[in-house]
C-alpha cells in the first residue's frame, strides 16, 4: 500500500535524512587506501550509537538474503554493486566503492548511497559514477505532481541508454517511511506517462545503479553481495526524496555539508 505523508511528517523525516547525509559524507572523507570494510562498518555503527539512531540493516532479513544482514552499512567494491556485506578486506588503490546506508531516527527512515573511487581513479569508473548521478538528478527532476511513476523510471533509463548501458529492473527505488522498504517499487526503466500518478506526500528512495557491460547479477557466497555476472564494475547513487506541492525535496541532500 502506498502511503502519503503530511507536510509535518515530511518535516519529521528531515533529521534522519540529515544524519544519513552526514554519515556518508564523513565516511567518504575518512576512507583511504588500506581502510578495511569492517572498519567502515564499525565507524558507521559508532555514529549510529552516538546519534541514538537505529540501523535498518543489522536485523534485516528479506527473502533474497541468506540470513539477517548483521552489519549497519552496505560496502560494495568493484564488481559488487548492491548489498555488499562488509568483510575483512583492505581497500586497494583504484577500488570503486559504494556505500549504502539507511537508519531510523525518531521512527522515520532515510536511505542513501554514494559511489566513489579510493585512491587513483580510472576514467571509466568516474564515467560510470557520473552516469548514476546524472540519472538520479533526472529522476528527481521528474518527481513532480502531474507526472507518473513511469516518468521517473524513464528519466533514469534515458540517461543510462544514452551512455550505452543496459538496465536491470530486479532492484530499484522504493517507498520510505516508518520502514526502509515499502510501496511503490521504482524500477530504473519504464515508460513515461504510465503507472502511479505522483501526489504530494509521496516519499521514495530513488537509486540508479548500473554495471559497465552487463545487466546480469550473481549472488556472492555470503548470500548477500550482488556482483556483475561478467566481472565488470558497478556504481550506485541514491537519495530519499519527498514529492511536494512546491517540487521535490531531497531529504538526504549533502549540499548543506558543502559536498555533493
Amino acid at each position: 500500500m502506498i502511503e502519503l505523508r503530511t507536510p509535518a511528517e515530511i518535516e519529521a523525516m528531515r533529521p534522519a535524512g540529515r544524519f544519513v547525509a552526514e554519515v556518508l559524507a564523513t565516511l567518504r572523507d575518512e576512507v583511504r587506501v588500506g581502510t578495511n570494510l569492517l572498519a567502515i562498518d564499525k565507524r558507521a555503527h559508532e555514529m549510529i550509537r552516538k546519534a541514538g539512531a537505529q540501523s535498518c540493516y543489522i536485523d534485516y532479513h528479506p527473502s533474497f538474503g541468506a540470513s539477517p544482514f548483521g552489519k549497519v552499512i552496505c560496502t560494495s567494491v568493484n564488481d559488487a554493486v548492491l548489498h555488499g556485506l562488509p568483510h575483512s578486506y583492505a581497500l586497494r588503490d583504484g577500488d570503486l566503492l559504494t556505500l549504502d546506508f539507511a537508519v531510523s531516527v525518531d521512527g522515520w527512515v532515510a536511505d542513501s548511497a554514494i559511489s566513489f573511487v579510493v585512491g587513483t581513479p580510472r576514467d571509466e569508473d568516474l564515467a560510470l559514477i557520473d552516469t548514476t548521478e546524472r540519472a538520479l538528478d533526472a529522476a528527481i527532476a521528474a518527481a513532480t505532481i502531474g507526472n507518473r511513476l513511469g516518468d521517473i523510471s524513464a528519466a533514469i533509463a534515458e540517461v543510462a541508454h544514452a551512455d550505452g548501458l543496459s538496465i536491470n529492473t530486479d532492484f530499484g527505488g522504493h517507498g520510505v517511511g516508518r520502514t526502509m522498504h515499502g510501496d511503490p517499487h521504482v524500477p530504473n526503466n519504464g515508460r513515461p506517462g504510465r503507472g502511479y500518478p505522483l501526489k504530494a506526500g509521496l516519499v521514495v528512495a530513488l537509486e540508479p545503479w548500473f554495471l559497465q557491460s552487463t545487466d546480469k547479477l550473481i549472488t556472492d557466497k555470503d548470500g548477500w553481495t550482488l556482483r556483475s555476472a561478467d566481472g565488470s564494475r558497478g556504481a550506485h547513487t541514491e537519495h530519499t526524496i519527498a514529492v511536494t506541492e512546491d517540487g521535490p525535496i531531497v531529504l538526504t541532500d549533502r549540499a548543506f555539508l558543502g559536498v555533493k
